[in-house]
């Protein structure tokens, strides 16, 4: 038979196992409990990217679609200037062609087309693919006089730049001489 004191320090010992045992299944837990936060941000961040991507796939497939529009609306731009120089039903077909380029650019511009103002604003390398530039006289800064195709945006990116024609600044008169 054991003796009290004996009793007692099994009983201290059994203690400290299980304090011990307790402490590593703490910081078990804890270890798991930090891993699953890891992965409830990492899960998170992917269903976001996953979304983003889904988005932007969405929007390139729109923006594929539109520029294959686009040369449908040039070619009715192209077909309502010509018809005006028809002898004989040229005005019926002109509203005709103009009623079908009014509904088509309505529906472009409500899934986010808009058209580039550009005649009279200052050149932008960005905006304009200049065909032609023409040398001012009275200007500050290039400035397009003249569109050539419209350019387009699809919610707020380029689809298409404009191709304009640009009268350049006015050149100085130190400039001039540097030139020659």
């Amino acid at each position: 038979m054991e003796t009290k004191s004996e009793e007692e320090g099994t009983a201290r010992d059994e203690a400290e196992t299980l304090k011990k045992e307790l402490a590593e299944v703490k910081g078990q837990n804890e270890e798991l409990l930090t891993r699953l936060k890891y992965l409830q941000a990492d899960f998170e961040n992917f269903r976001k990217r996953v979304d983003k991507e889904l988005n932007e796939a969405g929007e390139a497939q729109v923006r594929g679609l539109l520029s294959r529009l686009l040369v449908v609306q040039d070619e009715l731009d192209l077909a309502g200037r010509h018809s005006k120089d028809e002898e004989h039903g040229g005005d019926t077909l002109n509203e005709g062609i103009a009623m079908v380029r009014r509904n088509f650019r309505t529906a472009l511009e409500a899934v986010g087309l808009e058209r580039i103002e550009s005649v009279g604003k200052p050149f932008d390398p960005a905006l304009h693919e200049a065909v032609e530039k023409v040398q001012g006289k009275t200007r500050k800064q290039d400035t397009v006089i003249e569109e050539i195709r419209p350019g387009f945006t699809f919610r707020g990116t380029l689809l298409r730049p404009s191709m304009v024609k640009v009268e350049l600044a006015a050149k100085a008169a130190k400039e001039e001489k540097e030139v020659e």
